[in-house]
């Protein structure tokens, strides 16, 4: 049983990017899905797919690499963890990696990164930083 999901989803990504693989499939949730839909509007993923029925449904996820077979995701921390939630306001949001990278937040207006919590002036749960 896994007690962190947002954890192993990142790693799972990282993990799978580590080893060359060209998709890595992770257990449905509606959390998971918007937070992968997030990583590819931003550019992190390829493509996204949800996949399966009922209880058997699985979210199939597309790794990006460069010309050169580099993983696009060259590191991930996690910030917030089911033992000690972090939050920021908007104006407690920094650039991750000097701008290179970004922060994914969980705000009342849905999953949103840094520049875009920063630009509506939204703050929420700091999940994770992704470069």
């Amino acid at each position: 049983m896994v007690t962190d999901p947002v954890g192993d989803l990142i790693i799972r990504l990282t993990n799978a990017g580590a080893v060359k693989k060209a998709t890595v499939s992770v257990p449905f949730s509606t959390f998971k899905v918007a937070i992968v839909e997030k990583l590819k509007e931003e550019g992190w993923v390829l493509h996204v797919e949800k996949k399966g029925k009922k209880v058997k449904k699985t979210i199939d996820v597309t790794l990006k690499y460069d010309e050169n077979g580099k993983h696009f995701i060259q590191g991930v921390k996690r910030v917030s963890k089911p033992g000690r939630r972090i939050y920021r306001g908007f104006e407690d949001i920094i650039p991750v990696k000097y701008g290179f990278g970004a922060l994914i937040l969980s705000t009342p207006k849905g999953i949103k990164t840094d520049k875009e919590a920063k630009k509506e002036k939204v703050g929420g749960e700091a999940l994770f930083q992704i470069w």
